[in-house]
């Protein structure tokens, strides 16, 4: 570092506790992991490297690092045992997400710092100190009062919540003294949120003013008899010793033996794949659109990270080490019926192959030109039975893109190229900046289709959907193929990222060429088909011969460790039932959606005028600032605490709890987030999503995503509409049917249930299951006595509360939450529940034992989702990882189910002789456009193939039941 070089520091604990209680609690929706710290954390170092970056925070760093408490025991505990004995430990749902912040820190490539035996503050106040010799300018992004005693004439602080400069002046504005006295004043008034004992009876004000007459802390010690003021003097006298205790405290530690030197904070951009990588994996769509655009990454073409709870060494899982292929059983391409396949000697030569070229160092690549070298390349594929291949385009949505370029691989470095579509000029609309020397795409599409549809001849892909429905547009169903994505997910869904990037840089420490590196980002950004052929060659051919390597690497290990069926039955053959189901669209009326929107902003107005009345005057609902004055400051209501920002926490949590005991202004408030979030996420986003071509909406569905085998969905997400909500319901009344069509929705019924009951073998609910008994009544009946008949709805509710909260592994406190009772008597529910159905608890402790002896848990149909931090020492990371091992076998179980029903459905509607077509998938939901002269043909048939999904691989001990019917709208059909 030198003289005009300024560092960045981040107060990243700091920023952990403002983003948890700025934000109402998130959860992921594929496994439940709570993620609302983690979003929180996410959005404000993804916006304060923007504002740096563009100079709105007034200035350019050229160094940032981000810095954490390593523990809560520091040194300071040796000085005084009670430091921070009274401060409470972080929330359940809060401790999950530390690891996952410096995750995210090193997502967005920037040194992530902590050190044993030390706060945070104190690596800050070392750093400070480095720079400051070194001759360059800090700024420490935070507004905690401890850290202001670092302020000086090259130090300074942003406080980015505030958008405000914190200098020597404002120093002295806010606390009276200038920085060098900050130690001094927090000596005298402590701080209880800290433990600090300072002097009973010294608030700041009057700490300031005997500062100010004294000078320092040891003058007034020695002269404290001067004092006038008798019960101030006699307190300071008597308090003296923890006067110095507490200045001893409070004093920054600026020696720390940091190992990091500036050459390691010199500030990066942001690698866009890797950190699109770790957002995906989190289902933060929202920044991950943003970050894409800025940086230019290619969001669609990076599959969704699955990302460790706990910050620390890479993982693999357990049958996952880096190595080389071997082994009779390490077959490279398991042939279906129909197809032959690569043959065993091209197999073994494949194996030795990827074996010998861990190292990405014998790399040749061509740029084909012309149609006869393309020729020759489609006859050398078709001798060796199976190639790498992958599109560019010109856009992430595949309904939109053009096609580009095609890049292909025949074995590890020897790729090409073929350029199809690249201008010269954005402005060249008409063709007549085409680039010269580039196979003309009819031409090349001709002569590769039979090569890209022959059964012979494999094609290898990653994340192989976009390609294959950029090429289904253009008449090509691409087929057989492999996913290198969906290959690596099976072998170990949860325990790293599946992008292309991550496996080369795990399986063969290879850092490929960034996305952004080829189109640039901001204002330079440019679409692929202006990238210059040469640098488009070395992009995409790099691009095919990884997946090449990667497949030769990891499809032998299916067969090794037992997972070639969950590949071959439930991940490969789903690749194009999602891309024709995303092809296909749904219909949106717009007009309904218009409606809806005028009629939230109407509701959202007269709810901010009834919030108003309530609050007794007009504040910025949306501030949560403002709303915790109001509510905890001016009205009192019980409940409130501070943040250690010292701002009110008013989380969703909270309002709806202060909701439920029947206060009126937070039920409003609640009210009002719910409708004005509805039409900012759907009413007001939806049309701008539908495509102008086909004036449908196409969503994009997500695999490789979530551990246990959900299928999500983005651009736009659809999986998350509120079904129980009368305005959620409206919403899907704007999703209609063509003209002469319905909608059909088949929805299973309680799934997850039925599989809790195949799974634990419980007797009572296997024979209401068989019986067709209303499950959650029958539940009530076994645990409170009440018959079935005329049973109270009240305590049908409480039933269906547990029945679904146990799946989930639902605490006392969680349930009592849900139930608005005690938690003593939510304790005894589920108590009540465990010794009624005693199977159920015997299941709970066999899966978590399974977690702890393999690492892993299974579904019924033999998917591994895996738990490396079931061991850990901090026993809340402990528990969340047995939480989520109960659940995942269930969840997974009936993810899996609905996975079969949808591969096998479209066959079996087409052999049916009907025109059906499946659209969409939400959750435990599949949903269909018919002719209405079908209909009734055509329900029986989706009830049959959902019914009997998990047939003939598992026989289940309860029967599934699938609820399906049809209508002119989507929540007409539900």
């Amino acid at each position: 570092m030198k003289k005009g070089d300024h560092l960045f520091l981040v107060d990243g604990s700091g920023y952990i506790f403002r983003a948890y209680h700025a934000l109402p609690p998130l959860t992921r929706k594929s496994d439940g992991l709570p993620v609302g710290a983690v979003s929180g954390f996410c959005n404000m170092l993804w916006k304060l490297m923007r504002d740096a970056r563009d100079t709105d925070v007034g200035i350019t760093p050229t160094h940032f690092a981000v810095i954490f408490d390593y523990s809560s025991k520091t040194f300071r505990n040796e000085l005084y045992a009670e430091y921070k004995a009274n401060r409470s430990a972080p929330p359940d749902d809060l401790i999950p997400q530390f690891g996952l912040i410096r995750e995210a820190t090193r997502a967005f490539h920037l040194p992530c710092l902590e050190m044993e035996g030390f706060e945070a503050d104190d690596l800050i106040a070392t750093y400070c100190r480095l720079a400051c010799e070194a001759g360059g300018d800090t700024t420490i992004i935070s507004s905690d009062k401890d850290l202001m005693q670092l302020v000086g004439p090259t130090v300074s602080m942003y406080d980015p919540m505030k958008d405000r400069q914190i200098g020597i002046p404002e120093v002295i504005e806010k606390w009276g003294v200038p920085p060098e006295k900050m130690i001094d004043l927090q000596a005298l008034t402590g701080d209880s949120i800290d433990n600090v004992p300072g002097v009973p009876g010294i608030g700041p004000k009057t700490a300031a003013q005997l500062l100010e007459q004294f000078g320092d802390l040891d003058t007034l010690l020695e002269r404290a008899a001067e004092i006038k003021q008798e019960k101030r003097r006699q307190s300071i006298i008597d308090n003296a010793e923890k006067a110095r205790i507490s200045r001893d405290l409070v004093r920054l530690k600026n020696d720390v033996p940091v190992t990091e030197g500036f050459d390691d904070l010199v500030l990066q951009p942001p690698d866009g794949p890797r950190l699109i990588s770790f957002l995906k994996g989190m289902e933060f769509n929202s920044l991950t659109r943003r970050v894409a655009e800025a940086t230019g990454a290619d969001a669609s073409a990076i599959g969704a990270a699955s990302i460790r709870v706990q910050h620390g060494a890479e993982a693999h899982g357990p049958d996952l080490e880096p190595a080389a292929p071997s082994g009779p059983a390490a077959e490279a391409h398991y042939a279906k019926p129909g197809e032959t396949g690569p043959s065993p000697a091209t197999l073994a030569q494949a194996r030795a192959e990827a074996a010998s070229t861990v190292r990405i160092d014998d790399r040749k690549y061509d740029c084909i030109r012309d149609l006869a070298t393309l020729n020759e390349w489609i006859a050398e594929a078709r001798e060796t039975g199976f190639m790498s291949f992958r599109t560019e385009s010109t856009s992430l949505d595949p309904m939109r893109a053009e096609l580009v370029g095609v890049a292909l691989a025949l074995r590890p470095g020897r790729a090409a190229y073929v350029p199809l579509g690249h201008r010269s000029s954005a402005d060249d609309l008409l063709g007549a900046g085409r680039v010269d020397n580039q196979v003309a795409l009819e031409d090349a599409l001709a002569a590769l289709k039979p090569l890209l549809t022959d059964p012979s001849v494999l094609k290898v892909g990653h994340d192989f959907k976009y390609d294959w429905l950029l090429l289904s547009r253009h008449g090509i169903d691409v087929a057989p193929i492999d996913d290198t994505m969906l290959i690596s997910y099976v072998l170990g869904a949860n325990t790293g990222a599946h992008t292309l990037e991550a496996l080369a840089e795990r399986w063969f420490g290879h850092f490929m060429i960034p996305f952004k590196d080829i189109v640039g980002s901001g204002r330079n950004l440019v679409t692929f088909d202006l990238v210059d052929v040469e640098r488009a060659t070395t992009y995409a051919t790099e691009g095919a011969d990884i997946a090449m390597r990667v497949w030769q690497v990891l499809k032998p290990r299916l067969a090794t460790n037992g997972l070639v069926s969950v590949y071959e039955r439930l991940e490969r053959p789903l690749v194009p039932v999602l891309a024709r189901m995303e092809e296909r669209g749904i219909s949106v009326d717009r007009q309904m959606l218009s409606r809806l929107s005028g009629e939230f902003a109407q509701r959202a107005a007269a709810l901010e005028e009834d919030v108003y009345q309530a609050a007794g005057e007009r504040f910025t609902i949306g501030s949560p600032k403002q709303l915790g004055d109001i509510l905890f400051g001016k009205m009192g209501l019980p409940g409130g605490s501070k943040t250690k920002s010292g701002q009110w926490s008013t989380t969703a949590q909270l309002l709806e709890e202060l909701a439920a005991e029947g206060h009126e202004l937070p039920r409003r408030i609640v009210d009002w987030r719910q409708i004005t979030k509805l039409k900012s996420t759907y009413t007001d986003a939806l049309p701008e999503y539908i495509n102008p071509d086909t004036r449908r909406l196409h969503t994009s569905y997500a695999l490789a995503s979530t551990p246990t085998g959900r299928i999500s969905s983005s651009e736009p997400n659809l999986q998350n509409i509120p079904i129980r909500t009368a305005e959620g319901r409206r919403i899907r009344t704007a999703f209609i049917a063509e003209k002469g069509n319905k909608l059909i929705s088949a929805d299973y019924s309680q799934i997850e249930l039925r599989v809790l009951a195949h799974i634990a073998d419980i007797p009572q609910l296997r024979q209401a299951f068989a019986d067709g008994v209303d499950i959650h009544a029958m539940t009530a009946s076994e645990m409170f006595g009440v018959p079935v008949e005329g049973m109270p709805s009240e305590v049908r509710r409480r039933a269906k509360a547990i029945n679904f909260g146990i799946i989930y592994g639902i605490s006392a406190f969680g349930l009592a939450n849900q139930l608005s009772i005690e938690r003593s008597e939510a304790g005894d529910y589920i108590k009540r529940y465990f010794e009624r159905f005693p199977g159920i608890r015997d299941y709970m402790e066999s899966r978590k034992q399974m977690a702890r002896d393999r690492g892993y848990v299974e579904t019924i149909f033999g998917r591994r989702i895996h738990y490396p931090e079931i061991r850990a020492s901090n026993p809340s990371i402990r528990a969340f990882n047995e939480r989520a091992s109960i659940n995942a076998p269930i969840q997974g179980s009936a993810a899996d189910i609905i996975r079969r029903a949808m591969i096998r459905m479209d066959g079996a509607l087409a052999k049916a002789g009907l025109s059906a077509r499946m659209l969409l998938q939400v959750h435990d939901e599949l949903v269909f456009e018919t002719a209405e002269a079908e209909v009734e043909a055509t329900l029986p048939v989706i009830r049959e193939v959902m019914e009997n999904a998990a047939m003939p691989a598992v026989s289940l001990a309860v029967p599934l039941r699938v609820d399906a019917r049809a209508a002119d709208n989507w929540d007409e059909a539900h």
